[in-house]
């Protein structure tokens, strides 16, 4: 019943880490990434489809993403939809591919960056702490109900703290990490 209760809570707190990374790829490092471009969306025959699904996107050096589109039909309707986006640059049309040419990073827009990771972390160590109240909670029904015994109580506490110090820590470990690839220069 405990070990379950705390397998549940390393799984949901492995899932705040992964959300983590995933907002960290929205932020802009010092090389430019395709995933910049990831949630934006275009018309395609009636459906919003993303940009990976109607074309190649490359990043062929560390400013500079090329979208060529297997139709190039589409090449209009791709430039608008990242103009309406705002991710800060202006597409570049040439009839066959969209460049997108971004300025490297100034050492405010990469402090600002890094001050975005450190507020994405703080969000996750959030995340995990509920998870830790909800675990809790959990346990204390369980006593309550005359489930487990008070010394059972307690140490199924101290673990789900361990637990939650160890991705607490995860999630500090992950920030560094980021912010160091972030000022780097």
């Amino acid at each position: 019943m405990l070990n379950e209760i705390y397998s549940e809570t390393k799984e949901k707190m492995d899932n705040a880490i992964e959300a983590l990374k995933r907002d960290y790829k929205t932020l802009r490092t010092g090389k430019v990434s395709t995933t910049i471009l990831d949630g934006i969306k275009i018309d395609y025959y009636g459906t919003p489809t993303e940009l990976t699904q109607v074309g190649s996107v490359l990043a062929p050096d560390a400013t500079t993403i090329v979208i060529n589109p297997w139709e190039k039909h589409l090449v209009g309707d791709i430039e608008k939809a990242i103009q309406n986006a705002n991710i800060g640059v202006n597409p570049n049309n040439d009839g066959e591919v969209i460049k997108l040419f971004f300025p490297p990073m100034t050492v405010d827009q990469r402090k600002e960056s890094a001050k975005q990771a450190k507020g994405m972390t703080d969000d996750a160590k959030v995340a995990i702490r509920n998870i830790r109240k909800h675990a809790n909670d959990r346990v204390k029904v369980l006593h309550k109900d005359k489930e487990i015994t008070d010394d059972e109580n307690k140490k199924a506490q101290d673990e789900i703290q361990k637990i939650t110090d160890s991705y607490v820590t995860k999630a500090d470990d992950t920030f560094k990490a980021k912010e160091a690839e972030i000022l780097k220069v």
